[in-house]
């Protein structure tokens, strides 16, 4: 029975490494047990570079019918978990068919690699960088190793950005104007507004600021929305009289935000928006909300 365990066992340990792992920064990143490791950090048009090792184990050969490293950008869906979508592909041959019998160490090398997207981990989707190295076997099942790592990518401050106001009421009992002073923010922005009531003949119990989070995922009627409330922030407390204002300062770095992704290779959006709601005596909601773009700073790197 030992005999018939040993002999499914891998013929060598896969190892790889980046040539600058060292140096680089190292960011936090949930794998599918629940457990977080920390993974180098990149972005865009950087050099992906490093080592791969097989190490055979004592007293075995590898035969192999080639030996390769992929660099692969994946978008998998929940709901089809396993299944993964390729948005970004490249191969390095590392080894021609033949026989390891000691540890044998194969650089590699992607120049200014295009990694447009960031490395997201949301409810329902995910996208992720990895690279994948392949021992092609025959009979005995080719033996695969994984390494991913993180990719986020910085945007300068947008030439335009408008404040936001809006009114929100209902007739004859109450009239709200509020302004936030942009419409799009990093993620260690504040949000600064105000709110002004000219016209109040109900009795408000509070008043709330909600950050809330969109995903989207699919397309058409198979489109699935999940919302979540990120952040809740009380304005207010009791009735407010007509021609009071109220301030608003909301700070975003506490939160885990990440930025606006808008129609991702066709497979999922993330878009956060701004919700005041109001609650009266009756416990009566009433709400509006407002779409805000996020985007990173390169100051923005303690950020997911």
């Amino acid at each position: 029975m030992n005999y018939l365990l040993g002999a499914f066992k891998p013929a060598c340990n896969v190892s790889i490494t980046f040539t600058d792992g060292k140096n680089r920064k190292q960011v936090p990143i949930k794998k599918d047990n629940g457990q977080t490791v920390m993974n180098p950090l990149f972005q865009s048009q950087e050099t992906i570079a490093g080592k791969v090792i097989i190490e055979p184990y004592q007293g075995k050969k590898v035969e192999h019918n080639g030996v390769k490293v992929e660099l692969l950008g994946q978008i998998e869906m929940y709901f089809d978990r396993g299944n993964f979508y390729d948005f970004t592909s490249l191969v390095r041959e590392l080894d021609v068919p033949g026989d390891i019998y000691e540890r044998k160490t194969y650089p590699f090398e992607f120049p200014t690699v295009e990694m447009p997207y960031d490395t997201y981990n949301g409810v329902n989707v995910r996208l992720r960088y990895v690279l994948k190295v392949t021992v092609t076997r025959g009979y005995s099942g080719s033996i695969v190793e994984y390494q991913e790592f993180m990719v986020r990518n910085y945007a300068p401050p947008p030439p335009i950005n408008n404040s936001i106001k809006m009114e929100v009421g209902i007739e004859d009992c109450l009239h709200i104007e509020f302004e936030y002073n942009k419409s799009k923010y990093h993620l260690k922005d504040v949000i600064l507004g105000k709110i002004y009531f000219l016209l109040v003949r109900i009795k408000m119990k509070n008043m709330d600021l909600e950050i809330r989070r969109r995903e989207s995922t699919g397309a058409g009627a198979n489109t699935h929305v999940e919302t979540e409330t990120l952040a809740k922030f009380e304005l207010m407390d009791g009735t407010p009289v007509r021609g009071e204002s109220i301030p608003v300062r909301l700070f975003l770095a506490p939160y885990d935000l990440t930025p606006t992704h808008r129609n991702i290779n066709n497979k999922f959006s993330v878009k956060y928006y701004l919700n005041l709601v109001l609650v009266d005596e009756e416990d009566r909601r009433y709400f509006k909300q407002q779409e805000i773009t996020l985007y990173r700073l390169k100051a923005d790197t303690s950020s997911v």
